[in-house]
């Protein structure tokens, strides 16, 4: 399998979206905000949508409508004080009608790619992109993980302390729009929210601490995307589906073991 150049820039790229995506998601459903994967990656859609309508690299496309969205969310949040969710449902109705909008004005026939994944088309270019932007996204986590931590937990104690929630919350969207978006060539757009969510509902489950909770997150999505790429190779599956049946599997069998307990 390893021979293929293609299948090795799937793993070095699979395990670096494999280490990204659970991170975020884990501050992203402890703060109860899990729907803004969905949200985010059906506006990223759009983007792909509008780089093969103007012959623009699909990626750059995508991750600029991701942020340009994570903004728009943050700023429906602070109108919408008492009703947070409706920014989610406004950029997610905006999001799903310009995909639909731009998907019938030209040639996207390769947005099943994007869809759902594909291995072979992976590039050197985007594995070059995705490790610049996965160093970035880990770094600036692990640069901000106490200020994060007190403001998942309590935002308004945070704010009174001194951090600066605004700003922290606005930069964190938009770190959660650029995995979306980076993440859609492996696991795909409609899938990728998926990968966010099911190794922190299995890490949730087995973990007696925080720090604990966020590195099972990360060890079961790396677990998840190894076998998935494995399976997905010798069964001749789509990539991003089989890694996030694969998820599913370890949560399944996390919530089994904790049963029998």
């Amino acid at each position: 399998m390893l021979e293929y150049e293609f299948m090795r820039r799937s793993f070095v790229m699979g395990i670096i979206v494999a280490m990204i995506a659970p991170t975020v998601g884990y501050f992203l459903v402890l703060r109860r905000q899990s729907i803004i994967g969905d949200t985010l990656s059906h506006v990223a859609l759009a983007g792909v949508a509008l780089g093969m309508i103007t012959n623009v690299y699909p990626l750059y496309t995508a991750i600029l409508f991701t942020v340009i969205a994570a903004v728009g969310i943050e700023y429906l949040r602070e109108k919408y004080e008492n009703y947070a969710e409706l920014s989610l449902s406004i950029v997610l109705s905006a999001g799903v009608g310009l995909a639909s909008v731009l998907t019938s004005l030209g040639n996207t026939q390769g947005i099943l790619s994007y869809l759902f994944g594909s291995l072979s088309l992976v590039s050197n270019k985007e594995i070059i992109l995705v490790t610049a932007l996965g160093i970035i996204i880990l770094a600036t986590i692990l640069i901000l993980y106490k200020k994060l931590f007190y403001m998942t937990f309590d935002e308004e104690s945070a704010y009174l302390s001194g951090i600066p929630v605004k700003a922290i919350n606005l930069y964190f969207s938009i770190l959660v729009a650029v995995t979306i978006a980076i993440s859609m060539r492996i696991v795909g757009i409609l899938l990728i929210s998926s990968l966010m969510i099911l190794p922190v509902a299995a890490s949730l489950i087995i973990a007696n601490s925080f720090k604990k909770g966020l590195l099972y997150s990360i060890v079961f999505g790396v677990i998840s995307v190894i076998v998935g790429l494995i399976l997905s190779y010798y069964l001749n599956l789509a990539s991003g589906g089989t890694i996030v049946l694969t998820s599913l599997i370890l949560l399944i069998i996390t919530i089994i073991k904790d049963i029998k307990k």
